[in-house]
């Protein structure tokens, strides 16, 4: 027979766990409260630096495509462009190529290769950015040079639009080269996210839809990715907060010049890659770090913009 508990325990337990309580919900707001201030200070000490860039050359500071240290005028046209062009041209090519990464190890990949190649997928996303920046300018830059660009531009000499988008001397670097590399560093994060949402559909609905005669493609199209949607937009926004803010890969192959061209095969610029090739030669309190911290400020700004937009894209179909 149990014996009872008596009445002054029991009332010292409860002391102790309410204790515990309030202390961990304390340090769980701290917490919170730690991340916001955080942020407001990383936003706030970038804007307070790039204010006297703002103040010099207003609202023009966002469509100048002017960069000129020696006559003290600068703007953000041309890095804000290649930012996100590059972005964007990275999702392009990586998306496919992730998604079907993903498919390939859940749904078509025998077991004994699934480890593997989602250990690899691991290790790609671990190489430091600097190497691929490393590898780019010496094996793809080259390879673009001599067996990519030529063709594409004798291809569509003459046809209009396209002729503008893949033209001049195939020097190898260019805005297209780095979205490349930024979709290969981008990928890893991109398909692990999708492989390991794929994994938590529950197995009998995908039972079910075969059941019913479904091919694995069908499967895949009405079952998996209906079920894993915010977590695939999710990962793919991952990515492009990769790409957007990546610094020495972009540096090494965009070929760092301040102009704006609809080609994708001319040299341009990042934010990212601007600030680190011109930060170490900018004056503390100077006109030109001003312009750098505003530059990055402007980057936070539009990462701010493309996390709001994806939330604005999934709130309806949060609502079904």
């Amino acid at each position: 027979m149990q014996q009872a508990v008596p009445a002054a325990t029991l009332s010292s337990s409860r002391r102790r766990g309410n204790v515990g309580d309030a202390i961990f919900a304390g340090l769980a707001v701290a917490s919170g409260v730690f991340v916001l201030l955080l942020l407001g200070s990383l936003i706030l000490s970038l804007f307070i630096g790039g204010l006297p860039a703002f103040s010099a050359f207003g609202f023009g500071f966002l469509w100048s495509s002017t960069w000129d240290p020696v006559k003290q005028v600068f703007g953000a046209a041309v890095s804000v462009y290649g930012t996100v062009i590059t972005s964007v041209l990275a999702l392009i090519l990586a998306v496919p190529l992730a998604f079907g990464i993903a498919f390939f190890l859940t749904e078509l990949a025998p077991n004994w290769m699934r480890r593997p190649i989602g250990t690899a997928i691991e290790l790609l996303a671990a190489i430091p950015s600097i190497i691929y920046g490393m590898w780019g300018f010496f094996v793809i830059v080259p390879l673009m040079s001599q067996y990519i660009q030529p063709p594409l531009i004798d291809a569509f000499d003459g046809i209009p639009l396209l002729q503008d988008l893949f033209s001049g001397p195939p020097f190898g670097t260019g805005i297209f080269t780095a979205a490349l590399i930024l979709a290969v560093m981008v990928i890893p994060f991109i398909a692990a996210t999708m492989r390991d949402v794929f994994e938590t559909v529950p197995p009998v609905y995908k039972e079910s839809a075969y059941g019913v005669g479904c091919t694995t493609w069908e499967v895949m199209r009405s079952i998996v990715l209906p079920y894993t949607r915010v977590s695939v937009v999710g990962g793919i926004m991952l990515g492009l907060g990769r790409a957007l803010g990546e610094t020495m890969a972009v540096t090494f192959v965009i070929g760092n010049a301040n102009h704006i061209s609809p080609n994708l095969f001319a040299a341009g610029n990042t934010i990212a890659s601007l600030v680190a090739l011109e930060f170490p030669e900018s004056p503390a309190g100077s006109l030109k770090l001003a312009s750098l911290l505003a530059l990055g400020f402007i980057l936070f700004v539009i990462s701010f913009i493309v996390l709001a937009v994806s939330r604005a894209l999934l709130r309806p179909k949060l609502k079904v």
